[in-house]
């Protein structure tokens, strides 16, 4: 783990974490409700001003390095091996990779009503994943205990144990940590804009913009009403914060004192 904006994030790659999260799965433990975050610069910067969203971080087991960002701040904190972990890549990874693995069943919550329906669909004829158990449409409301209760209910019963939330930052970690309390599954994953990157609603940025760090960029050019004020803060910010956490950090405060 290495820490970004006081955040730790996952700095062993994707293969490795996949790996990890199926041998845990299928190791047959008493199932612990493991969270997992996909966390960019939009999540970091939020951490950064919100404590409360700070200890729910600190409280996951994995906060997966999202953004290209985290991870060029990673790497110069000596983590080379650092990769980037999309939220909607490392979905596929593990969809593909367990399909043939009936003793790991998937439950979908999130997106607009019908979307983890498709998404159930676009896992079997695409991905040939037939273990997708149930799926979830969240109400935009704060959901009530008496919900929360059938909803965990309803998890538990179709045998899931890899529950995914696609929703947005905070909302889906907030979410997560809220139906950790109501249902026992190996893990329950936040990642986002996987449910409408895979159903087709929102489409993949080039490779180059990818590689570059620009996916939020074309995210914005495709959505700018809805994203263009928030990248327009958060990616500023990310840097200026980073900046100044490196500027600060005991490392460069011991070189300073040395050279004086």
């Amino acid at each position: 783990m290495v820490k970004v904006l006081h955040v730790k994030l996952f700095d062993q790659g994707m293969n490795e974490a996949f790996q990890q999260l199926r041998s845990i799965t299928l190791s047959g433990a008493e199932p612990l409700n493991k969270l997992v975050s996909f966390t960019g610069a939009h999540g970091l910067v939020t951490a950064n001003q919100d404590p409360k969203f700070k200890k729910l971080l600190d409280s996951f087991h994995w906060n997966m390095p999202d953004g290209k960002p985290g991870v060029w701040v990673g790497k110069l904190k000596g983590r080379l091996q650092m990769q980037q972990i999309p939220g909607p890549n490392f979905f596929e990874l593990v969809i593909r990779n367990t399909a043939a693995d009936p003793q790991i069943k998937h439950f979908f919550c999130g997106g607009k009503e019908g979307v983890a329906d498709e998404l159930k669909a676009v896992c079997n004829s695409t991905y040939h994943n037939p273990n997708v158990t149930g799926t979830f449409c969240p109400p935009f409301r704060q959901m009530s205990h008496e919900e929360m209760v059938a909803l965990g209910k309803a998890i538990d019963e179709s045998g899931a144990n890899l529950v995914w939330i696609g929703l947005s930052t905070p909302k889906q970690e907030m979410f997560a940590a809220r139906l950790k309390q109501y249902t026992k599954v190996q893990f329950i994953l936040c990642v986002g804009a996987a449910f409408d990157f895979h159903t087709g609603r929102v489409k993949y940025a080039p490779n180059w913009m990818l590689h570059a760090g620009l996916g939020w960029l074309y995210r914005t050019l495709k959505e700018p009403k809805r994203l263009a004020g928030r990248y327009a803060q958060i990616i500023p910010l990310f840097f200026y914060y980073n900046i100044k956490s490196l500027i600060n950090s005991p490392t460069s405060k011991n070189n300073k004192t040395i050279q004086a």
